[in-house]
C-alpha cells in the first residue's frame, strides 16, 4: 500500500515492570530501521516480527557525570548497565569553565547528575554550561539530576531587600535548556514551584526507614525528633510510617547557622531519640538538639540527614556531641568526612536515582520511589 502499514500489537514485558505494556507500531511503506523500545527491539520489516527482550537495554540514552560526585555517577551508571559519557571539563587561567562533551548527543535523551556541594559557584556554572552544549548539539530532551539543590535555603524574602536565589537558579536551569529536572529532599517544596518545567522531587524517606529498621534493635522504642519546626511535616509522615510517637524543638535564631534559644516540644525520657533533617551545614542545630533532648532524659540520640555539608566547625562539633551515629545519604561525596569522624555512616540512595531516571526515560510513574526503595 502506499500509506501506513498497520502491524499488530505487541505485548512488551520490560525487566522490571509487574505488567506487560502494549506497543502500537506503524510502518511507512519501505523498511524501517532497527526500532528499540524500553528494552525491546523489534527486528526490520521484511523478516517475521519478534519481541525480543534485552535486559538492561536502554536505548537512546546518554548519561554524564559533572565533577562534583563522580562516585555517584559511576554508581547510578553501573545499576543502569550504561557507560558515563565523556566530559573534559577544565579552566583557562582566569579561572572560566570550559566543558567539551565528547560523546554525540543528537536524538538523545541526555541526564547529567551533579550536586551542589564543594565549590558550587563553580560545579553549578559548569552544570549550566553542560546542559546549553548538549542542547545545541541536538539532544531530544536535557534533564539536570541535581541532587543537592544549590541556594535552597534562600528560597523565601525573610527580610528587607533580601534575594529569592533558589527563584534565581530555577531561572538559569530553564534558560540554559533543561527539560526536566529530578532532585532529592528540597529544603522547601515550593521551589517545584519556581520552575515552569517539570520537577521529581525525590525522597530519602523509605532508604531511611529500611535504615532505622535494620540497624536500630530497638526501634520500636523510639521517638522521631524534628530539630526545626520546619520539618514537622517530614518527621510525623516517618514517625507514622514507623508507627511510634514525634516531637519537635522549636528554635529562635539571631542569625544564621547561630541558634539562639530552644523548645523541646514532646516527652523523650527513656527512649531512643532520632533526629531528622534535610540538611546540615554547620551542625550547630542538631548538636545543640543532641544535648537538650539527653537532658530531657533519652537514652540514645541518633541523627538521619539527607544532605550533610559538613562545612566549618561540623565534623569537631560531630566528634564532641553525644550521638550514637550520625546516618547521611552519599547525595554529597562523604569519604574525606568520615576518614575524620567515625559517627559518620552512609545510606547509599544511587539505587532511587538509577530507577528514577529509568522510569522517567521508559515514560514511566516516579510515584512508587516515594514509599518503597529498588531492590
Amino acid at each position: 500500500p502506499s500509506s501506513l502499514l498497520p502491524l499488530p500489537l505487541l505485548p512488551l514485558q520490560h525487566p522490571h515492570d509487574t505488567e506487560p505494556c502494549t506497543l502500537i507500531t506503524e510502518g511507512k511503506k519501505g523498511p524501517p530501521p532497527l526500532s528499540l523500545l524500553a528494552g525491546s527491539f523489534l527486528l526490520p520489516f521484511g523478516s517475521p516480527l519478534w519481541c525480543v527482550p534485552v535486559p538492561g537495554a536502554m536505548p537512546n540514552i546518554v548519561l554524564f557525570s559533572g565533577s562534583s560526585h563522580q562516585d555517584l555517577s559511576q554508581k547510578v551508571a553501573e545499576r543502569l548497565g550504561l557507560e558515563l559519557g565523556k566530559v573534559v571539563t577544565k579552566k583557562f587561567s582566569n579561572q572560566e569553565t570550559s566543558v567539551e562533551i565528547g560523546k554525540s548527543v543528537r536524538g538523545e535523551d541526555v541526564y547529567i547528575i551533579q550536586s551542589g556541594c564543594g565549590e558550587i559557584n563553580d560545579n553549578l556554572m559548569e552544570l549550566l554550561i553542560m546542559i546549553n552544549a548538549c542542547k545545541i548539539a541536538s539532544s531530544s530532551r536535557v534533564t539536570a539530576v541535581i541532587l543537592c539543590f544549590p541556594y535552597a535555603r534562600q528560597d523565601k524574602k525573610d527580610k528587607s531587600r533580601a534575594p529569592i536565589s533558589a527563584k534565581l537558579v530555577a531561572n538559569m536551569l530553564s534558560v540554559a535548556g533543561a527539560d526536566h529536572i529530578i532532585t532529592m529532599d528540597l529544603h522547601a517544596s515550593q521551589i517545584q514551584g519556581f520552575f515552569d518545567i517539570p520537577v521529581d522531587n525525590l525522597y530519602a524517606e523509605p532508604a531511611v526507614l529500611q535504615w532505622i529498621r535494620e540497624n536500630i534493635p530497638e526501634w520500636k522504642n523510639c521517638i522521631i525528633v524534628s530539630p526545626d519546626a520546619g520539618g514537622a511535616k517530614r518527621v510525623t509522615s516517618i514517625a507514622d510510617r514507623l508507627n511510634v510517637e514525634f516531637a519537635l524543638i522549636h528554635m529562635e535564631r539571631k542569625k544564621a547557622n547561630e541558634v539562639d534559644r530552644m523548645v523541646l516540644v514532646g516527652d523523650v525520657k527513656d527512649r531512643i531519640a532520632i533526629l531528622v533533617d534535610d540538611m546540615a551545614d554547620t551542625c550547630g542545630t542538631i548538636c545543640h538538639a543532641a544535648d537538650k533532648l539527653l537532658s530531657a532524659g533519652a537514652t540514645k540520640v541518633y541523627a538521619i540527614l539527607t544532605h550533610s555539608i559538613f562545612s566549618g566547625p561540623a565534623i569537631s562539633r560531630i566528634n564532641n556531641a553525644a550521638f550514637e551515629a550520625v546516618v547521611v545519604t552519599n547525595t554529597i561525596p562523604q569519604e574525606d568526612k568520615m576518614k575524620h569522624c567515625s559517627k559518620i555512616q552512609v545510606i547509599d540512595i544511587s539505587m532511587i536515582l538509577a530507577e528514577a531516571i529509568r522510569r522517567t526515560h521508559n515514560g514511566e510513574s516516579v510515584s512508587y520511589l516515594f514509599s518503597h526503595v529498588p531492590l
